[in-house]
This record gives structure tokens, C-alpha cells and sequence, in this order.
């Protein structure tokens, strides 16, 4: 089994450090489990105008390729455009944007959730790209700080792709990233490869699963059409 270690070690909207884009509060936020919760959806946890926001910021910024040593360097395959950043503002006004309601009752060997990794990550897939089968790590942050779960917010898919392009979004034809989103699923794998969960990408919806010694083997499917774009970090406990 291969394992990679991912890239590291309700308020008023708050203004990110930064060009990212302010979070609104979220009110009743509603999740979906899928294994419990080891493993959980929730829709529309960034509007699609954050989900958009997000998209134009970091294309702005601009992405780098990611790649990865192979499986004979006991890496999984990954093919993806990445940003990385240190941004303590960004991370605290997404988790008190609604993640904190939600993690309140979630106990891991007796610490609670404190909020999000800075280490913010973005991640685009275009046609073609894809990250294989593979476990994410527990990273210990320092002061009895400890990762624990996997945020992932997909910016877009779903819906978000479907609806009519503006005028301002037809500047070229050619584009993919104004294609609708096929491919990209997030799928989890259970005892004997059987398939646990099958999670498409839907813009603005967040997927959260455990990671560490309890993490499900996933992967990120080949993208077919379109351009997947995610925001991720991690929740820590103390």
C-alpha cells in the first residue's frame, strides 16, 4: 500500500490575508454521512460566488506542477497543479465559517478540534490528470498539534458547472475551465478493493475524512472534461 504524505508538515466574514476571497458564516450547514463519521460531505459549504472567487484568485497567483517519485520510490502516482500557502488568517476564517459547529462533538484520544492547518493548498486537475491510490498522513504541527482529518472543497463540478455562461465568462471558446467538470471523482476503498465511497465534485461542497493510521486507501479519478479545481487543508486537534 502506498502512502504519500500530503505536501507538509459563526463570525462576521472575515477579509483573508492576501487576494482571497472574504468567507461568509455558514447557518445550518447539514452533512451527509458516507461512513459515518470517518468520512462526511457537506453541501454548499463555500457559495458559488467563494467557490469562484477562489478559482480567479489562485489562477491569478498562478499553479505549479505537481508530480510524484512513482511507486517504485513508494510514492502514488500524481499528476496536478498546486499552490501552497502559510495563511493562519485564511485558514481560521474558513474554520469559523461553520467547520467549528461541526467538529464540536468530535473526540480523537481525548483532544478536540482546534481549527485548520495553515498550510493552505489549491489544486487544479485539467484533462487528463489525476492522483492515484494513496493515504493521507497525520502531521504533527508542534505544541501537541496534530492533524487528523482531510478538508477537501471542491470549487468546482456539479451544478456550479452546469449553469449558463455569462458574457463575461465567453472571452474563449477554446477554454476548458468553461467546460462542465466530467471525471474527478474523490473514490474510497475498502477491504479487498471494494469500493466504500464514490464522491463527484460538486462546486462549493466539502468532503472531510479521517486520515493518518485510520485512513481510508482513495483516489483522485482522471479528469475527462473540464478543469477540477480544489481548496485543501486539514483539521487539527489539541
Amino acid at each position: 500500500m502506498k502512502r504519500k504524505m500530503e505536501d507538509s508538515k459563526v463570525t462576521d466574514s472575515k477579509k483573508p490575508s492576501s487576494n482571497w476571497p472574504p468567507i461568509k458564516p455558514k447557518k445550518n450547514l447539514q452533512i451527509t454521512r458516507l461512513r459515518d463519521f470517518d468520512l462526511f460531505t457537506v453541501p454548499n459549504f463555500f457559495s458559488s460566488a467563494e467557490s469562484k472567487a477562489f478559482v480567479k484568485a489562485a489562477e491569478a497567483i498562478g499553479f505549479a506542477h505537481q508530480g510524484s517519485l512513482g511507486p517504485t520510490k513508494g510514492e502514488a502516482y500524481r499528476d496536478n497543479d498546486r499552490i501552497a500557502v502559510n495563511d493562519p488568517v485564511l485558514a481560521d476564517a474558513v474554520w469559523d465559517s461553520g467547520l467549528s459547529k461541526l467538529f464540536s462533538d468530535v473526540r480523537i484520544r481525548g483532544k478536540v478540534a482546534v481549527g485548520l492547518n495553515p498550510n493552505i493548498r489549491l489544486y487544479r486537475y485539467k484533462v487528463g490528470q489525476r492522483f492515484g491510490r494513496h493515504i493521507d498522513e497525520s502531521v504533527h504541527l508542534g505544541d501537541g498539534k496534530r492533524t487528523h482529518y482531510t478538508l477537501l472543497v471542491y470549487l468546482s463540478g456539479g451544478p456550479g458547472d452546469l449553469k449558463p455562461k455569462s458574457k463575461s465568462n465567453s472571452g474563449n471558446p477554446t477554454d476548458s475551465s468553461v467546460d462542465p467538470l466530467v471525471g474527478g471523482e474523490t473514490v474510497f476503498y475498502g477491504p479487498r478493493n471494494s469500493t466504500v465511497a464514490e464522491v463527484a465534485p460538486t462546486e462549493g461542497m466539502a468532503l472531510l475524512h479521517i486520515h493518518g493510521d485510520k485512513c481510508l486507501l482513495h483516489e483522485a479519478r482522471n479528469v475527462t472534461k473540464g478543469v477540477k479545481y480544489v481548496f485543501r487543508s486539514d483539521v487539527v486537534f489539541a
